[in-house]
């Protein structure tokens, strides 16, 4: 019995151990594993203020059309002989698009030419009986001359009557000669009347052949070979022979909501998207109306664009981005960060890692991104998302906001 007794007392010992060890555990499981302070507090989204370029932008959908677009009248009324060409032609300045035949426009013509040349004939005759009447008048003249000289030196040799004849036919010599000239004066003044009429109807006659009045592509042709074309100027026939646009150049209209008009100027630079062929291009504002549609509320505005190769096409649309306000140096955070109210603010991470709500002043606003002019500064760290669940003064732990922050660092721009 005094053998066993010390091997009872180790097997005692060691179930005690093995009790303490199981109680232990249990406690240790029920309670659960120790916990870490910093693990403990809640895990924000933050980025950075810093300074880039940031723009107010709008953009508006906008249509092409032609900078100019006519329908090409006869001066004349008469029957195309030949039209030279079809929908889709390009065609120069002053190019021929049709003929017209006007036969009674020939007939006119033809008797202008022979008026002239009737009037310069009597003309002609006219000058010679002016020459006649001066030989005749010189004649006569020399001989009053010569009878007054003999009466002056010798008084009583040529009788009165003599000399009172050769005076009166002096005279009447003088006024055929004057006559004569009258008559080739109102010659030449109805010559100059043939010319006018002349070239009036020749003037005419020109209208019958049909030239482009600019640079263009027929977008529409009315006419066909043969076809009776009334006169442009005829009240209440406005049939034209074809229709003609000019798109080398395009017009880009597109209307400006009421509330950006005060920010929209000649020169505003802008960006187009043509969906329809991929192209992206800058451009520039060149005229507006100043005046907002009643209907609309909105200001309709222009932007030229070049267009040589034809490959904008008049009736497609495009989205048009206006940089309406811009700055390079501005202190910019996510518009995400704002916490809008009477006085917006945003959520700041201070040096201890804890919540601090600051005011704000805000500026340019973008898409993605918010200028902020006072409350701020480079490097300051603000709170994305997830505001209101957070008191001031609240430790947090930070972490980037890599693809929030990405995105408006990246691509501060923004559209409306």
């Amino acid at each position: 019995m005094r053998i066993k007794r010390p091997l009872v007392t180790v097997t005692c010992s060691l179930a005690a151990a093995l009790l303490l060890i199981y109680f232990w555990h249990a406690h240790h499981y029920e309670q659960g594993a120790p916990v870490d302070p910093v693990a403990a507090l809640p895990s924000v989204s933050v980025a950075t203020a810093h300074a880039g370029f940031i723009a107010n932008q709008l953009t508006v959908a906008g249509v092409f059309q032609a900078y100019q677009e006519i329908d090409v009248h006869g001066k004349v009324s008469g029957y195309i002989r030949h039209i030279y060409v079809d929908i889709g032609d390009r065609v120069r300045k002053g190019q021929t698009l049709a003929v017209l035949e006007v036969p009674e426009l020939q007939a006119e013509v033809a008797g202008a030419e022979a008026g002239i040349t009737q009037t310069q004939q009597n003309i002609g005759r006219l000058q010679n009986e002016v020459s006649m009447g001066q030989a005749n008048y010189a004649a006569v003249h020399a001989n009053y001359g010569r009878l007054k000289q003999a009466s002056d030196q010798q008084p009583g040799l040529v009788a009165a009557q003599e000399l009172d004849d050769a005076l009166a036919k002096d005279r009447s010599a003088a006024a055929q000669v004057e006559a004569a000239k009258s008559a080739v004066a109102a010659a030449q003044g109805q010559l100059g009347v043939s010319r006018a009429e002349n070239l009036r109807v020749s003037s005419m006659e020109q209208y019958a052949t049909i030239t482009a009045p600019y640079n263009g592509v027929v977008t529409m042709r009315y006419a066909d070979t043969g076809a009776l074309i009334p006169a442009g100027t005829t009240e209440g026939l406005n049939q034209g022979v074809v229709r003609l646009a000019q798109s080398d150049v395009l017009r880009l209209r597109m209307p400006v909501p009421e509330r950006d008009v005060p920010l929209v100027h000649i020169g505003s630079q802008v960006t187009v998207h043509v969906q329809a062929t991929g192209q992206q291009f800058p451009g520039t504002v060149v005229r507006y109306t100043r005046d907002v549609s009643s209907a609309t509320r909105t200001m309709l505005t222009e932007v030229d664009v070049n267009n040589p190769d034809l490959t904008l096409t008049p009736g497609m649309y495009a989205d048009v981005t206006f940089n309406l306000e811009q700055k390079n140096d501005a202190l910019i955070i996510p518009a995400s960060a704002i916490i809008q109210g009477d006085q917006p603010s945003v959520m700041l991470v201070d040096s201890n890692n804890r919540a601090r709500k600051q005011p704000i002043v805000l500026g340019i606003s973008g898409s993605n991104s918010q200028e902020i002019t006072s409350g701020l500064k480079a490097g300051d760290e603000v709170i994305i998302g997830g505001q209101s669940e957070l008191q001031p003064g609240q430790q947090v732990t930070p972490q980037p906001a890599r693809n929030d922050l990405a995105n408006y660092q990246a691509n501060p721009k923004g559209g409306r």
